[in-house]
């Protein structure tokens, strides 16, 4: 029997297989509110088969979008316009979670299809903020440095964008720390140079993501679980983030209630040297889940249901999250049951298919 088609069970909640949608950009909502493409993008794929469809990075403050076409969930008009999608995700089986993100410094750029490069004031942009002023590339603006003042406002706003999820239907949050974003800049010290309590040692540049995780967790019912995405190292050798730190963060954000460290890699700065290859971050997840204890997912090139099985057979990871080949294949869920065994029941307006 299929293990990738096994049930998994956090909190309250019950995950029909192992394959989840990671969140994918769309740069395609207006004012932060999703729309029909995003009824359409997200619904198809939980009627594909996929246990959760964790939405878009969801920025929780308009100056966290990662570019002024965003998903948002910082008011209700925000809120109210998930809520019927989510519906949809929930009642073709499906979980329906949200990745609530703070873009830091990588704020006010342009969708990938256009270039991908800052977005003039003029236009729409807007002055980032990081927790130093250092800009990502030559081609982006350097950031204002958050003040505590600033720091207090960015954990209040993961707090009231998560009780804004709940009311939109959301069963499932994960934190985005991870891909060069906020709360991974303010991790690492190729982003974070301040000389206050939120910077310098371990301890310090954990400090923000500690913050968020408490007030997200407090907002949240205890029935109901938390992710956490993180980058596992830089990719740059003995100045950045890594592996050794990932590993004792996840130590501590269990013990703080996160449920699943969603393990990505990179994205602090812009040359960083990446062996990208097949399930090539797959192995920073087997080695968190094997030193500390926790829950991880597994992401990064998982194109073929043979390999996915194998990360969870082997117990490399809990859940794959799937990306661009879920944009390629929407029904690879249906797929991989029928190649491995699985079982996966199908809509009934679909049943004549099977």
């Amino acid at each position: 029997m299929s293990r990738l088609f096994d049930p998994l069970t956090q909190r309250d909640l019950v995950f029909r297989n192992r394959i989840i949608v990671s969140p994918m950009c769309q740069y395609s909502a207006h004012d932060g509110v999703p729309n029909e493409w995003h009824m359409v993008h997200l619904g198809s794929r939980a009627v594909g088969g996929a246990a959760a469809v964790i939405a878009e990075a969801s920025a929780v403050s308009p100056e966290g979008r990662i570019s002024p076409a965003d998903t948002g969930l910082w008011n209700d008009t925000q809120a109210q316009a998930w809520s019927q999608i989510n519906a949809f995700i929930e009642k073709n089986g499906a979980i329906a979670g949200v990745q609530l993100a703070h873009a830091g410094r990588k704020a006010s750029t342009d969708a990938p299809w256009r270039g991908g490069g800052a977005v003039d004031p003029a236009q729409g942009g807007w002055t980032p903020v990081a927790p130093s002023a250092l800009a990502f590339d030559a081609g982006s603006p350097v950031p204002d440095a958050l003040d505590e003042a600033g720091i207090k406002k960015v954990v209040a706003d993961f707090a009231a964008a998560t009780r804004r999820a709940l009311d939109a239907g959301f069963r499932l949050i994960e934190i985005h720390a991870a891909h060069g974003y906020l709360l991974h800049q303010f991790l690492s010290p190729l982003a974070n140079q301040r000389d206050d309590r939120y910077g310098g040692s371990f301890e310090n540049r954990i400090r923000l993501t500690l913050e968020v995780i408490d007030a997200v967790r407090a907002a949240l019912p205890e029935r109901l679980p938390l992710w956490l995405r993180i980058s596992a190292t830089d990719w740059v050798e003995g100045e950045g983030w890594d592996i050794e730190q990932s590993v004792e963060l996840a130590r501590l954000v269990k013990e703080r209630g996160v449920d699943l460290v969603d393990v990505s890699s990179g994205g602090t700065v812009p040359k960083a040297r990446i062996p990208v290859g097949p399930g090539y971050q797959a192995p920073f997840a087997a080695r968190i889940r094997r030193e500390t204890g926790i829950a991880t997912g597994a992401v990064g090139l998982l194109t073929e249901p043979a390999q996915v099985e194998r990360i969870i057979a082997e117990g490399e990871a809990d859940v794959v999250l799937l990306a661009r080949e879920l944009l390629r294949d929407p029904y690879f869920p249906r797929r991989a049951a029928a190649e491995l065994g699985g079982k996966l029941q199908p809509p009934d307006q679909y049943g004549r298919a099977w």
